[in-house]
């Protein structure tokens, strides 16, 4: 019987994942350093592998966030799949040291896209930008902290243009039912849905569609 995968604000803190892969693309197989920060949560392999098969392996032409990037692991799987810009957002300084120590390593494998990493609120830098302004969002903030998803999603829904392919892609816990994340975007509908131990995802497409 498989057991069930657990989300690693379970794991206790003084067990952190050292180490974790990128699964496709230009950068398959590399490796990123894991910082042992309180609420980093890095996405698990198995989360990350039933993401990008929802999404396609070549992501060319899309404009992509990472919001509440952490280790940068969604952000880093879409530039690996050659998204046309990739913008990761971390706002603990140690953490955004992290990301940007991980990427030069990366960086011996150009990827043909453009990645900004920012030292940045992500509700802020939200509320900034022009509606239907990027085409892939991740959304993955600290399970404790379910104001910051509640609000990171509605800001979302307004600058997510995802016509071209993309969408919203959101990490919340377990406790959480599916139809109170749904319930924020009405012009939106979750089109896949996972539940991997005590996490839950979906990606939301527009009804636009």
């Amino acid at each position: 019987m498989n057991k069930p995968v657990k989300s690693a604000s379970l794991v206790k803190r003084s067990e952190p994942p050292q180490k974790i892969r990128i699964i496709g693309g230009i950068w398959r197989s590399r490796l990123l350093s894991v910082m042992d920060l309180p609420g980093l949560r890095p996405s698990t392999d198995r989360v990350r592998e039933t993401l990008f098969n929802w999404l396609g392996q070549d992501l060319v032409g899309l404009n992509c966030l990472d919001l509440f990037a952490g280790t940068g692991a969604l952000g880093f799987e879409a530039a690996s799949r050659q998204a046309y810009s990739v913008t990761l957002l971390e706002k603990d300084k140690k953490a955004h040291a992290k990301l940007l120590a991980n990427f030069a390593l990366l960086q011996s494998s150009p990827v043909p896209g453009v990645v900004q990493i920012l030292h940045r609120d992500s509700l802020e830098f939200l509320k900034q930008q022009a509606d239907r302004s990027s085409n892939l969002i991740f959304i993955d903030p600290p399970f404790q902290e379910e104001g910051l998803l509640n609000q990171a999603l509605v800001e979302a829904a307004r600058i997510c243009d995802d016509s071209a392919g993309g969408g919203i892609y959101v990490e919340f816990p377990a406790h959480r039912p599916r139809e109170q994340i749904e319930a924020l975007v009405p012009d939106w509908y979750c089109r896949k849905y996972l539940e991997a131990g005590q996490v839950k995802a979906c990606l939301f497409r527009s009804r636009r569609d």
